[in-house]
């Protein structure tokens, strides 16, 4: 069973993420259901099947938050003074063919969220960073080609 690398700010959101689930969502769709059966026939009920597949996927997140809750190793960015760029550093770069600089912070894959400038440490940018240092340059392959970047900056935060 293999960790998975997250945040502390990640991690709080799983855990509240469940908590919903459990004891606000979960009891609705039972409520849902039991208010969808007292209407009568069940074979040709669309409130009962839609709560019954809603209740299907609040059992299947429920169960998949448990999992990554389970096996999460939490990393908190402050406590890490490193030179070259690991998970949880916050790393600028300098974008050689746009002329312009963009910041990402490297977090896992639910913590994802490019418009917060958080990039997966699975994406093909955040894979390329890994283990680079200040002033390195990155070849990164994406979809439209070969981007190249200039590590300005990292920090642990």
């Amino acid at each position: 069973m293999s960790s998975i690398p997250m945040t502390r700010e990640g991690y709080q959101r799983l855990q509240e993420e469940l908590k919903r689930l459990i004891r606000v969502d979960r009891p609705k769709v039972v409520q849902d259901i039991a208010e969808a059966r007292s209407h009568g026939d069940l074979s040709e009920n669309a409130e009962y099947d839609a709560a019954k597949e809603r209740q299907a996927f609040i059992e299947g997140r429920i169960k998949e938050l448990n999992d990554k809750i389970a096996r999460a190793q939490v990393i908190d960015p402050a406590q890490l003074d490193m030179e070259k760029i690991v998970f949880g550093a916050t790393v600028t770069l300098f974008d050689v063919d746009s002329n312009s600089e963009v910041t990402y912070q490297i977090v896992g894959e639910d913590e994802a969220d490019i418009k917060a400038g958080k990039i997966s440490i699975n994406s093909p940018v955040g894979k390329a960073l890994i283990g680079h240092r200040l002033d390195d340059e990155v070849r990164v392959n994406v979809p439209s080609g070969t981007r190249v970047y200039e590590v300005t900056d990292i920090r642990y935060e």
